[in-house]
């Protein structure tokens, strides 16, 4: 199928050449590219149609390619490929599993111990076992982190700690004030032996000068990027990007969250003002888990393998009377949509309420249809989203979905003291998740991502404290304001809706 695929766009590209070097030629090349155009999208119609998609998504794309065939030929052979994921990631799925059902599964699920669980969290528990296939820990502490000048004063103090190694992965780090101060830190420890090592998004960070890489390479950092891309309009691997920020220190502190390396998350940058976020400092077995994760992204670019007691050895602490801790990962490596199904177990398992902020909210219909169905049963959900958009697209997507869910009794309210950044889901004031994972699409099927799930601990009850704070910072929408917007912001709003599968 995929020499069939190469062909396809040999084809096209030969066509589209020879369309603009001979005007003689005008009428059979436009007759020529018009049967290559029709017979490429037959094509991709059938192979979408094998693979057994959801039908909104088929759709979709059957539409992006009737409208625009020879746009819709390449988003579908950079965005749409199912099958081409699953062999991307096999091999690193299989091994990934292999490793933590060795290292964290001689852990056992004692349900005895989670004393303050009830009947109807125990499912969620059982499922997020079997996925992040890891048992939640009693032996760790856990502590919020609300902003970026709680997060990068604690983080850098930590890594100032070190002793014997760094282990970094981000989406985004940037060559600014809050990147110097990072670079330097890591310079100052590698130079005293201490092992760095750093996986940076090659996308995600496509801006990061070259000489502020290699200027940590010289003092001994090992600097790797994930999943570069040498073709970026001919490679699909562009679509799948590591969204995960784990910072690991000695095997015994760790931080997962939503803030990456830059000034911008300090409140910096003039557009966005004030940046509301939230990080998690670890310390304690679950640190493990975080260490596994960053170990096996490390292997699958370097192939160096680092699976000795020096790097997965944690402290443990004794904790059950403040709750347990998770840390699960998830990818388009994995056979499940891991993080999705866990949201989505969450949802369902709410008796009071389910209160969730989320910076793209753009969800699937699984999701959308069970918050409806928690509303219209009298659970209290709340959204909390940006008033002002990041990524427009994105943003008036988000809002097509709105109406339907104020309808169905979701009170949703827009932050207005500067940008949400925050990805945070409570339920009932007693469960909660805090990562990278934001509530959509791109998260859910293609980034990888990481998220701790937290359960009777007290940072559930900062979390609780920090969202009502939140919205006293924010405007609800009323729904029947909501419903006399514009006509021409609901087109913008359905359009960008219609691209929602491919966000």
């Amino acid at each position: 199928m995929r020499n069939t695929l190469q062909v396809f766009i040999f084809l096209l590209l030969l066509s589209v050449l020879l369309f603009f070097t001979k005007d003689y030629w005008e009428g059979w090349l436009l007759g020529s590219l018009s049967i290559l155009t029709t017979c490429s999208v037959i094509f991709i119609a059938f192979v979408i149609s094998l693979e057994n998609r959801r039908p909104a998504q088929t759709l979709t794309w059957l539409v992006v390619l009737g409208s625009f065939p020879l746009i819709g030929f390449f988003f579908y052979i950079l965005f749409g490929q199912s099958y081409r994921k699953q062999r991307l990631f096999k091999k690193k799925a299989m091994l990934d599993e292999q490793m933590f059902l060795k290292f964290e599964g001689q852990r056992d699920f004692n349900i005895e111990q989670m004393k303050h669980i009830e009947e109807h969290q125990l499912p969620l528990l059982r499922l997020a076992h079997r996925l992040g296939k890891s048992p939640v820990s009693l032996a760790t502490e856990t502590k919020i982190l609300t902003n970026g000048e709680a997060t990068f004063s604690t983080i850098f103090a930590e890594l100032e700690k070190a002793n014997h190694h760094i282990h970094l992965e981000y989406y985004i780090v940037r060559h600014d004030d809050v990147g110097q101060r990072l670079k330097n830190i890591l310079i100052e420890k590698a130079q005293k032996g201490i092992h760095v090592r750093f996986l940076y998004d090659a996308v995600g960070s496509w801006k990061l000068s070259k000489a502020y890489i290699q200027e940590l390479r010289d003092a001994g950092v090992e600097m790797v990027p994930f999943s570069p891309v040498r073709l970026p309009f001919l490679n699909n691997k562009i679509n799948f990007r590591n969204h995960r920020k784990i910072i690991v220190i000695d095997g015994t502190v760790g931080f997962v969250g939503g803030l990456n390396i830059g000034d911008e998350y300090l409140g910096k940058n003039e557009y966005f003002g004030f940046w509301r976020d939230t990080h998690l400092w670890i310390r304690g077995e679950a640190v493990r888990t975080l260490q596994l994760i960053f170990l096996q992204d490390w292997y699958y670019m370097t192939g160096e393998t680092l699976l000795t007691l020096n790097y997965l050895s944690p402290t443990l602490i004794p904790n059950s009377e403040k709750g347990g801790i998770q840390l699960i990962s998830g990818g388009p490596d994995q056979e499940w949509e891991v993080i999705k199904h866990l949201f989505f177990a969450m949802i369902v398992s709410a008796k009071k309420s389910i209160w969730i902020a989320s910076p793209y909210f753009i969800p699937d219909e699984d999701i959308f249809e069970a918050l409806k169905v928690a509303a219209l049963s009298g659970i209290d959900v709340r959204i909390l989203a940006p008033k002002r958009p990041d990524k427009k697209i994105v943003f008036y997507a988000s809002r097509s979905y709105f109406p339907e869910l104020l309808e169905a009794g979701v009170k949703i309210h827009e932050y207005r003291k500067g940008f949400l950044h925050s990805k945070i889901i409570i339920v009932d004031g007693e469960l909660a998740s805090i990562g990278t994972a934001n509530m959509d699409m791109r998260s859910f099927h293609l980034n990888f991502e990481v998220n701790a799930f937290l359960y009777h601990t007290e940072s559930t009850k900062t979390l609780v404290a920090d969202f009502l704070n939140d919205l006293n910072d924010s405007d609800p929408i009323d729904y029947e304001t909501f419903k006399k917007r514009r006509l021409a912001t609901r087109v913008v709003e359905s359009i960008c809706r219609l691209l929602s599968p491919l966000l």
